[in-house]
């Protein structure tokens, strides 16, 4: 790992393919957008991708060793100030319970990094992550393996990569599967709940049924791996007399928590996971100590504690690390005065809800937003990153037509077991805003590598 890592510019990986090779990936795409994205999530009416975005396999080789060493520096940064995950929770100002199934007694321990999925934008050539997703319900993961995994599927069929170094990033749904069973202990044919809430925000779980049937494949998947995965709403588990957790009619031998701990709906399964796991009889991938180094104060304790990190280890934050502080009294006037270069997030918060971009708001806006911010707490004040635009190619869903388009876009990978996989690539559209999430209509795939 090089702090000082040469990155290639945005969309080089894809400029290098040869001119008529990337005509031919463009029309395929175009062709097949529906059969690609069939059963994806997404809230975009107008737009689909006509092709995935590449990278080279040295850059993102590189990415995934930058993102697994700010992982735990950000893990020692909490084991500085915090013993167990109680003391942790105290310190970022948590309340009591809103983390559910958090044993406040469980130690922070190097387990902890087990899954997580860092956000990343290029800004000015080079990559910022902008916030970490320590946890393992990581969403996205099903819809960009699947899409990448199409597309390759759609360019083998037409012998478009024939004798090109290029293919899909590996599957993160195998990587994921090989640090359930690794991190768990399980035996070979172990039978494992993944738990969703069907009450959440996201397309498609209005209708569970449909929604389960979609995933399907993934048991088919897991069998690969030695793991007998059974797919439910979290509501509908329960206890035997034995204080086993009981999915599908039977007992589990563990818990693949799919499921926001701070969000998720309370019900009677979830008290019988709770149950389960004070019994001890349920192994769980993973536990929810694990979402408070989500925390984005971790952040500014980062940046706190630079003077303590090695040389490399401050150039690493400095390069890939946003700066940030806690939002509190005495960063007003500095927020007020440097409006153009800051963001304001709430510092439990996803999805971009709550986000305050000060370059896009009036003063007067700006100033009411932190101001509230300040007095309801829990927030975090960040230095602004332009995201880089690359040209990316379009079909119009009504017309067929493709377009292209420079947009912004954000790569999120994935590290399972410290172990890097594929990665979800959030692709802006023609005329989107600056904020790339789902609930603003954010196109996702998978990405291609390339030698």
């Amino acid at each position: 790992m090089d702090p000082n890592y040469p990155w290639p510019p945005a969309g080089q990986a894809w400029t290098d393919l040869p001119e008529p090779t990337r005509t031919a990936m463009v029309a395929a795409g175009a062709d097949a957008w529906e059969k690609i994205f069939h059963g994806r999530a997404t809230y975009n009416k107008q737009w689909r991708l006509a092709r995935p975005p590449v990278l080279t396999a040295d850059a993102f080789r590189e990415l995934n060793e930058v993102c697994d060493r700010i992982a735990q520096l950000i893990l020692e940064a909490c084991q500085r100030r915090a013993r167990t995950a109680g003391e942790l929770r105290r310190l970022l100002d948590v309340p009591a319970g809103e983390t559910r199934l958090l044993d406040e007694d469980e130690p922070l321990h190097e387990g902890l990094l087990a899954a997580y999925r860092p956000d990343v934008l290029l800004s000015g050539g080079v990559p910022c992550i902008v916030e970490y997703n320590i946890d393992s319900s990581l969403g996205g993961g099903f819809d960009a393996d699947t899409v990448i995994y199409r597309y390759a599927e759609l360019y083998r069929e037409r012998g478009l990569l024939d004798g090109l170094p290029v293919r899909p990033a590996p599957s993160l749904l195998d990587q994921r599967f090989v640090a359930i069973r690794d991190t768990l202990g399980l035996p070979d044919g172990a039978r494992v709940a993944l738990l969703m809430d069907f009450d959440a925000e996201y397309p498609g779980l209005d209708d569970p049924e449909t929604f389960i049937r979609i995933l399907a494949p993934l048991a088919d998947q897991a069998k690969r791996f030695g793991i007998d995965l059974v797919i439910a709403p979290v509501s509908t588990a329960t206890l035997d007399e034995h204080r086993r957790l009981v999915v599908g009619g039977a007992p589990v031998d563990a818990l693949f928590r799919l499921f926001v701990p701070n969000r998720v709906t309370p019900s009677a399964g979830l008290d019988a996971v709770a149950g389960a796991l004070v019994a001890g009889t349920l192994p769980m991938f993973v536990s929810t100590a694990a979402w408070l180094l989500s925390n984005k104060v971790n952040y500014a304790w980062l940046w706190a504690d630079l003077d303590l990190l090695s040389e490399s280890d401050r150039a690493l934050v400095r390069r890939y690390v946003p700066h940030t502080v806690a939002l509190t009294a005495d960063q007003l006037d500095r927020a007020l005065s440097e409006q153009a270069d800051l963001v304001a997030k709430p510092a439990g918060g996803s999805a971009g809800h709550g986000v305050l971009i000060g370059r896009e708001m009036s003063a007067v806006a700006w100033e009411d937003g932190v101001r509230a911010a300040i007095d309801a707490g829990g927030n975090i004040l960040q230095r602004y990153h332009e995201a880089d635009r690359v040209a990316m190619d379009f079909v119009q869903v009504e017309t067929g037509e493709t377009v292209t388009a420079e947009v912004p876009y954000s790569l999120a990978p994935y590290l399972f077991g410290r172990t890097g996989s594929g990665a979800l690539a959030r692709v802006g559209y023609p005329g989107c805003e600056e904020v790339l999430n789902l609930a603003r209509g954010v196109l996702m795939t998978g990405v291609l590598l390339t030698d």
